[in-house]
């Protein structure tokens, strides 16, 4: 019986890297930027799914702001390590890093969740309030919209689990204060605190 191909944990984007940076405008820059602002000045910020690090990476480091960067992609860390030598990055899927062993101040994922599964995107959102410390604030972009369409780039299948599921899924993982934010590309954000409890 033959093997099965290798699961990619990047969902296909290590096979895109050039076509993705691309593609990649620099929507979400400015809501990041606001966002973050509301931030300790000496936060600590862990960045999920950061790719090449351009936008959302350089705001956050142009802001004075310690990262911490994890990506799946092989080639898409390499560009990030060439761009950023002095910001730690970590080549581990969400789904298993360690986290850098470390607890944050904040965490965001831009333009990842919708990619996982359904039962991993849950499972992530649990693994965030893990590496949150109490009261640290997450940051996510996902549709309000329950529903499944093919990435533009990769033309693989991704999931939205919709407003509903994504506020009940942060409430049973310890968020509160879950509101709704839009960049001006009119992507949807989920802005939420882990409870000081």
């Amino acid at each position: 019986m033959a093997a099965s191909p290798p699961i990619d944990p990047s969902n296909g984007y290590d096979a895109i890297v050039e076509a993705y940076i691309a593609a990649r405008s620099n929507s979400g820059r400015a809501l990041v930027a606001a966002w973050a602002a509301a931030l300790p000045t000496d936060a600590d910020i862990l960045e999920l799914g950061a790719g090449t690090g351009e936008p959302i990476t350089s705001t956050l480091i142009a802001a004075g702001f310690s990262v911490s960067a994890l990506d799946a992609s092989p080639a898409m860390v390499e560009v990030f390590r060439d761009r950023f030598p002095e910001t730690p990055v970590a080549c581990e899927p969400v789904e298993s890093s360690t986290f850098f062993n470390r607890k944050f101040d904040a965490v965001l994922a831009v333009g990842l969740i919708f990619l996982l599964p359904p039962s991993s995107q849950i499972a992530l959102l649990k693994r965030v309030s893990g590496a949150l410390k109490p009261g640290g604030r997450f940051l996510f972009s996902a549709p309000t919209e329950t529903g499944q369409w093919l990435d533009q780039l990769t033309w693989q299948t991704s999931h939205s689990l919709g407003r509903e599921a994504y506020v009940a899924a942060l409430s049973e993982s310890g968020f509160e204060r879950i509101e709704s934010l839009q960049d001006e590309g009119g992507s949807h954000y989920y802005d939420t605190h882990k409870s000081l409890a």
